[in-house]
Parts: structure tokens; C-alpha cells; sequence
């Protein structure tokens, strides 16, 4: 997910190793062919091995920052995972793999298609406007 403007890339695997986070990796680096690119992730152990770690080399485009361990709030992709869960896969069953991918291309180009730029945290509270103030004298 790129925060500047808000479009996503996803893509399914049967797995979560090393091997398809380097695919995925690709994918980001052929659909972002100019400038820096910087990866935050979690701590999975596929992110941080010794073969995407290589591979990384390879790219020098790509970087990679660790989000701390328990402080996935930092992560902007939560926010937006928590949306595409909700548009794609909430209250559903798949018959198999093609439907899951499917589902997912779907849900990606329609929060794409409506995209705006992330920004992290809240938008501030609404002012109040001040009660007025009564002064009694006895």
C-alpha cells in the first residue's frame, strides 16, 4: 500500500516463506519502476532471512524497516488490511485457491478505485464551543 496515494498491490501465495515474499517483492519493484521504494514490515521470519536478505542486495532500490515487536499499530497496512478483510473475504467461503485469488483481485481494484492518501492517526476531535460562563455574586 502506498500511503501517498492510497492504491494497493496484492497478491495470494500458498504460503508465507521466503521464496513468495521475494515474488511479492518483485511485484512492488516492477509496479514502482522510479525512485526508493521502502518496505515496512513485521517481524516474520521470511522477511528477515538470509535468502531475502540476498535478494535484497540485489535490489538496492528496496528498503526494509522493522516495525517493533508488539507495535503493529505503526503499521499503516494494518489499517488498510483491516478494510480488505472486510471487502473481501468477511462472511464468505471458498471453494478453493482461484476463488481465494479472485476475491482478492476484485477487492484490491475496488479500494483502488476509490483510494485517497493515508494518513496516520486520528483526526483531531471537534472543537467545542465554550459554555458561557456565569460569575453569581452575594
Amino acid at each position: 500500500m502506498r500511503p501517498a496515494d492510497g492504491q494497493a498491490l496484492t497478491m495470494t501465495a500458498c504460503s508465507r516463506n521466503s521464496l513468495f515474499c521475494q515474488q511479492f517483492l518483485q511485484l512492488l519493484e516492477d509496479a514502482n519502476p522510479d525512485g526508493e521504494i521502502w518496505i515496512v514490515t513485521d517481524n516474520l521470519s521470511s522477511h528477515n532471512s538470509l535468502s531475502t536478505r540476498t535478494w535484497l542486495e540485489d535490489h538496492p532500490r528496496i528498503h526494509h524497516a522493522f516495525i517493533p515487536v508488539g507495535a503493529c499499530w505503526l503499521n499503516l497496512q494494518e489499517g488498510w488490511w483491516r478494510i480488505f478483510r472486510k471487502a473481501a473475504l468477511a462472511g464468505r467461503s471458498f471453494a478453493n485457491p482461484d476463488d481465494i485469488a479472485q476475491a482478492t483481485t476484485l477487492a484490491t481494484n475496488q479500494l483502488n478505485s476509490r483510494a485517497s492518501p493515508w494518513i496516520w492517526g486520528r483526526t483531531a476531535p471537534p472543537t467545542r464551543s465554550l459554555r458561557r460562563r456565569y460569575v453569581y455574586t452575594v
